[in-house]
């Protein structure tokens, strides 16, 4: 099992319901929320919904909840009003060499493939967005928004030059890198510790073309060397399209608030998580994670092997792991936690929402994208505008790639003889 299949198993069981008291709204907020968000252009920045696009029984146009692999569909969208966001190219960190280079090359453009089948497949539905203001064009036509993110550049490590190929295709937000190091950055994550203290060459190179393309950077993942490298390195603002905060909970993935504060001084967005495993400790032991191994093996396939059907399995398998070995699951309680605390560092002009759906996130009280206007409701009891939620649910996120194809456009007739 990859790393990235067990750190998806570990937050499916975080999702999962429970008992102990949270967060509560009455049935006015949570209708007032419902209203206002429908109004507002609703994105998110972290979609892993193309993951599902190969399984077997997956279907986007049909609701496929009490399942462990899938939390966005159309009918959940228009129920929590999420208008759409951005949808990842997602490629497992492989071991590097120049078989895996390729392999990953050809998976990227397998997902990007997929993506654009699915808007093909549903045109009265979906719609892709090219440019900052192509999003409210969409909603007000009634349908959803697509942009297409990479989550992870090794798809480019085999050829970079295919960067121009991803964007004429629509490629809008690029990050570095996952979990582990590759040829271009640092992740936060690798247990090996940093290998380029921050962006590598190629990295470099990587950034300054996406940045001449237009092409938003996303941090996330990314060492905090890389954070470093971007702000001085950068000509534009970037984002971290699903982040959290380490002074509620010190874990590499999340950033400090100094760091917040540069991000901010320097025009960028962090949009909030709510990956569990990096908004607590779930102080999950060793029996536990060999009854989640012992359950893969019995479902007889590896993560992404498996059909829509066998989520519903795989759901009711980790239910009854539950049962026998405890394990803390991180709520509404916990999000909040740190959106609070990064609204009050850098203001709400600099904040989003990227929940990473489908990808491991979700909450025992947030368990897919019906329940949005939870978080609606959450920002109207504390007092916020409705001009500061639209700029929170998309309107900075937008704000920072409309100055990057601004740059882009300047450099661009800067360049013209």
């Amino acid at each position: 099992m990859t790393l990235r299949s067990l750190s998806l198993l570990v937050s499916l069981a975080l999702c999962t319901p429970l008992a102990a008291h949270a967060i509560e709204f009455t049935p006015q907020e949570l209708a007032r929320a419902s209203t206002l968000q429908h109004r507002l252009l609703t994105l998110d920045s972290h979609l892993d919904t193309p993951a599902n696009f190969h399984r077997d029984g997956f279907d986007i146009t049909q609701r496929h909840d009490h399942n462990a692999l899938s939390q966005v569909d159309y009918p959940r969208m228009v129920e929590g009003a999420l208008d759409g966001g951005f949808w990842a190219i997602y490629t497992d960190q492989g071991d590097r060499s120049a078989q895996a280079h390729q392999h990953d090359r050809d998976a990227g453009l397998l997902r990007l493939t997929e993506i654009r089948e699915m808007l093909a497949a549903h045109p009265d539905t979906f719609q892709l967005a090219l440019t900052a203001a192509d999003a409210a064009r969409i909603k007000a036509a009634g349908k959803r928004v697509v942009y297409i993110s990479m989550e992870n550049a090794s798809p480019l490590v085999d050829d970079p030059t295919l960067l121009s190929y991803y964007h004429l295709a629509g490629l809008r937000l690029l990050s570095t890198v996952h979990f582990a190091n590759n040829e271009f950055a640092d992740s936060a994550t690798d247990p090996k510790g940093a290998e380029w203290k921050g962006l590598s060459p190629a990295g470099k190179a990587l950034v300054d073309e996406a940045v001449r393309l237009g092409i938003v950077i996303d941090q996330s993942h990314a060492a905090d060397a890389v954070f470093d490298d971007l702000i001085e390195r950068m000509p534009v603002p970037f984002v971290l399209s699903h982040s959290s905060a380490k002074a509620i909970y010190n874990h590499p993935r999340n950033l400090d608030d100094a760091r917040l504060k540069q991000l901010a001084k320097a025009g960028g967005v962090i949009q909030v998580n709510a990956y569990g495993g990096y908004l607590i400790d779930t102080a999950k032991s060793e029996a536990r994670k060999a009854a989640e191994t012992a359950l893969m093996a019995q479902l007889g396939t590896d993560y992404d092997g498996m059909s829509i059907q066998q989520g519903v399995a795989l759901k009711k398998g980790l239910e009854e792991i539950d049962q026998r070995i405890a394990l803390r699951k991180a709520t509404l309680d916990d999000f909040f936690a740190h959106f609070e605390h990064i609204l009050n560092v850098v203001g709400p002009e600099h904040v989003g929402i990227g929940l990473d759906w489908d990808g491991g996130g979700g909450l025992a009280d947030l368990p897919d994208v019906s329940q949005l206007p939870k978080i609606t409701a959450w920002l109207l009891r504390k007092g916020y505008s409705e001009k500061q939620i639209a700029g929170i649910w998309g309107g900075n996120l937008l704000r920072v790639m409309q100055q990057a194809q601004d740059h882009a456009a300047k450099v661009a007739a800067a360049a013209k003889p």
